[in-house]
């Protein structure tokens, strides 16, 4: 026997539960309509104002874009990133307290049902013996003593079990805002753990290139100290002999001294390379020496880069949706203190039985039910509520400026990072026709000076060009590399895996 069959609702009640469905559907506060438009002959531009004119094709990018660079370990180091960084870790985090957040949110919009059961055991004290006792003083006095005694009532046991529900019907909204607000940040947490996938594949692949600049340089600084230590001692050798002269073994021990003074900062700045990469891969400092310390060339660029255009980008970088997604639950929760002005109501209800004897708890006669609407209103809170939601509508102003910045910054980042990737492809081409210039100048000064044509002096110098020429076109082509890095980023690639959705439409 159940006890669905005992339940009766009054008339009033079911009204009651009538009205209140009927306004549920009814939410305040003002709907979410997107983001506004900021720049937008600039965000809706086929190209970007800054794209150079070479070496860059229209056209979507790959989301891992490190693939082309073509460097095995290259790849094998972002992605050790991307699954051990402590970084990523305390995001991913961050994004699953938000969803428990929303599932919490999601809750209040239901009932709250709870079962107790209980087993009580007293005794009763007999309470009309002291009124007797009181009552027969005078006369217990006058028989000479004589006492009436009485004992207590025997213990009482008393079971009891039952259900109880509560439920607070969301009139107005509120409620249903909360759990719209509490689903955006949840979007916008999301959105901030891609933007940190971007941050860290960048971070790695710019480590990466400055380890292996740091090691090509202090490879050539190390063959130029070799080749003048040589002509040093060939110079000692002929002073020995009496060709030579004293100052030309100085110059040359000086010139000696100076390169080999430019290793040790490289050798240093290699090790500080490696313990970089080796925290961002989420493992201890040296971990990674034995696999990087042999000095590999740079990675080579593709001959062109592909760049989108201004509204892909914007659509596609993780920042600007966080800062979009949480322009929409600020906007919510407007609507959440706004409903802080309405009626509140909750239904209360027990079920339960209750018998002096457990085989006669669940008869009928012992089922009892309980059924309450019970309406709140805050009349006066003397501008509690008021505050609240001009504290709410500030926030939705802060976050729409935010956003507004978010995608201005973008824009600025981009032309940036294409402009800087542009005039450091002609600047390169530039060092590289200075070090063909150095390395033929030094070739014919060394062939001159042995034909006793030059002087030491000029050959020094000569030398000297050549060796900073190297040294330069490394550190160009690094700084390319890296500009390629920083374009890729400026336009939010390096975490998504479908085609994102345009921001002020997701949600």
């Amino acid at each position: 026997m159940t006890a669905t069959r005992y339940l009766r609702f009054p008339s009033a009640t079911l009204s009651v539960l009538a009205a209140a469905c009927a306004l549920a559907a009814c939410t305040v506060g003002p709907d979410y309509r997107g983001a506004p438009a900021v720049a937008p002959e600039a965000a809706s531009a086929a190209s970007f104002v800054r794209t150079p004119a070479q070496g860059v094709t229209p056209m979507h990018a790959p989301s891992q874009w490190w693939l082309a660079l073509n460097d095995p370990q290259l790849n094998a180091l972002i992605d050790a990133a991307l699954a051990h960084n402590p970084d990523l870790r305390a995001a991913q985090a961050r994004l699953r307290a938000s969803r428990a957040q929303l599932q919490q949110q999601r809750a209040a919009e239901l009932p709250k049902i709870g079962a107790s059961a209980a087993a009580i055991r007293m005794r009763q004290p007999n309470l009309s013996s002291f009124s007797s006792s009181s009552g027969s003083s005078g006369q217990d006095q006058s028989s000479g003593g004589s006492q009436s005694t009485s004992s207590g009532r025997g213990p009482i046991t008393f079971y009891t079990a039952g259900f109880d529900a509560s439920w607070e019907i969301d009139l107005f909204g509120g409620t249903r805002r909360a759990v719209e607000a509490a689903s955006d940040e949840a979007d916008a947490v999301d959105a901030d753990l891609a933007d940190t996938q971007v941050s860290l594949a960048a971070e790695v692949a710019q480590a990466y290139i400055d380890l292996r600049d740091e090691q090509q340089r202090l490879a050539i600084a190390q063959r130029t100290a070799d080749l003048q230590q040589e002509m040093l001692t060939l110079t000692e050798q002929r002073r020995a002999g009496g060709t030579a002269a004293e100052v030309d073994v100085e110059r040359l021990t000086t010139q000696v001294e100076n390169t080999r003074s430019t290793i040790t900062p490289l050798a240093a700045q290699v090790e500080i390379s490696l313990d970089q990469l080796a925290v961002l891969t989420g493992q201890a400092p040296g971990a990674l020496d034995a696999q990087l310390a042999t000095a590999q060339p740079l990675p080579a660029l593709p001959a062109s880069v592909s760049v989108t255009d201004p509204t892909t980008m914007l659509a596609q970088r993780p920042d600007i949706r966080a800062a979009e997604r949480r322009l929409a639950s600020s906007n919510a929760q407007i609507g959440e203190h706004v409903a802080d002005f309405l009626p509140k109501l909750t239904l209360f209800g027990d079920l339960g039985f209750s018998a002096a004897q457990p085989g006669h708890l669940f008869r009928k006669s012992n089922f009892s039910w309980v059924g309450v609407p019970y309406l709140q209103w805050n009349l006066f809170d003397f501008g509690r509520t008021l505050g609240a939601v001009h504290g709410a509508q500030a926030s939705r102003d802060e976050a729409e400026a935010r956003y507004e910045k978010a995608v201005l910054a973008a824009l600025q980042d981009a032309n940036a990072s294409l402009s800087r990737y542009g005039y450091q492809r002609e600047h390169l081409v530039t060092l590289q026709k200075v070090q063909t210039s150095a390395e033929r100048s030094a070739t014919l000064m060394r062939q001159r000076y042995r034909a006793g044509a030059s002087s030491l002096v000029d050959l020094l110098d000569t030398q000297r060009t050549e060796f900073l020429a190297r040294q330069n076109v490394v550190s160009g082509q690094a700084d390319l590399l890296k500009d390629f890095v920083s374009l890729q980023k400026s336009l939010g690639l390096g975490w998504q895996t479908a085609t994102p959705a345009t921001p002020g439409q997701a949600g």
